[in-house]
């Protein structure tokens, strides 16, 4: 059975634990139609285009 040959703290402990739970920012890319920021791969949410044709129908609100 393994035994730890040195006292490993507690900050040492959290420093080493906390690389796992980093956070990637999201990924944004430009729409091509109306240059609003929206999630790559994706029907754009503001004008409804998804590589270069009208998916989704916006209503004019």
């Amino acid at each position: 059975m393994a035994v730890p040959k040195h006292y490993t703290s507690k900050a040492r402990k959290h420093k080493r634990r906390s690389a796992v739970w980093k956070l990637k920012p999201p990924a944004l890319v430009r729409c091509r139609e109306c240059k609003e920021l929206t999630a790559p791969h994706r029907v754009c949410s503001h004008c409804g285009f998804y590589d270069g044709r009208a998916v989704v129908v916006k209503s004019e609100d």
